[in-house]
């Protein structure tokens, strides 16, 4: 149990959970500029049945980031903001790594992040897997990819963008996410060509965005979600760019 901690301003991961088993962060808070580098809040890797509970983390990258080999994580009541909202990923660039199966992301609040709720692959490399993942009762206030599944994540460009992503996504849902967009597009779910997304359920999303660019978009590839519920922008109605925005 890992209770009433504070760290302030770390040269990198400010908390790091590797080959762990059973642990619990509770009020747990993270204080780092947003402009600082690779200062993940509290990053998850190889780790079975990890907790974190009412937490405020304030950071310069992902608040809470996810590797390879995590099963069984809950994240609940997490306050994210600055920093680069909660992710999965990224998966696929090293040989041999292990499936994510089971995380629970709930009852969290994202606030001026660069993104909301997370999974990102890279393309090419190497295979894995990503399954039952829910995210469930989230707010979103000026973030600026509130719902992204990115199975082209490459930053600067050291990837090989032309190839799909190996690693086979299943069981992800989105439910009860709400909130303002910063950019247009609220909700993203780009799966791979050549292994699509397999049951992905969007329900109850309402994400608004007030710019000169128009209204908040919807936008899906290489997967067919299970749509129930309000949803605004309408599931998947927007094309995908030829170029699409890179992501931090």
């Amino acid at each position: 149990m890992i209770q009433d901690i504070t760290t302030k301003d770390s040269k990198q991961f400010q908390a790091n959970v590797l080959g762990c088993k059973n642990i619990t962060f509770e009020h747990f808070t993270v204080s780092a500029p947003d402009e600082s580098p690779n200062t993940d809040g509290i990053h998850i890797g190889r780790s079975d049945g990890v907790n974190v509970l009412n937490s405020e983390i304030k950071t310069g990258d992902d608040c809470v980031s996810i590797g390879d080999g995590s099963k069984n994580l809950v994240i609940n009541g997490v306050t994210c903001g600055p920093g680069h909202g909660i992710s999965i990923g990224s998966l696929g660039l090293f040989k041999n790594e292990e499936p994510v199966d089971g995380v629970t992301v709930k009852n969290c609040t994202m606030t001026n992040t660069s993104n909301g709720v997370r999974i990102k692959t890279w393309p090419g490399a190497e295979p894995g897997t990503c399954s039952n993942i829910h995210f469930e009762d989230i707010t979103v206030t000026n973030v600026s990819s509130p719902i992204i599944i990115d199975q082209k994540y490459c930053p600067w460009n050291k990837c090989k963008i032309n190839e799909e992503s190996k690693v086979k996504l299943s069981n992800i849902s989105f439910k009860n996410i709400h909130g303002t967009s910063a950019r247009p597009e609220a909700v993203k779910i780009i799966c791979s060509a050549t292994l699509p997304c397999e049951n992905v359920e969007l329900a109850d999303i309402e994400i608004t965005h007030s710019g000169p660019t128009g209204p908040a978009v919807s936008q899906c590839s290489n997967v067919k979600p299970k749509v129930s519920g309000k949803q605004n922008p309408a599931a998947c109605s927007a094309p995908i760019p030829a170029k699409p925005t890179p992501t931090a």
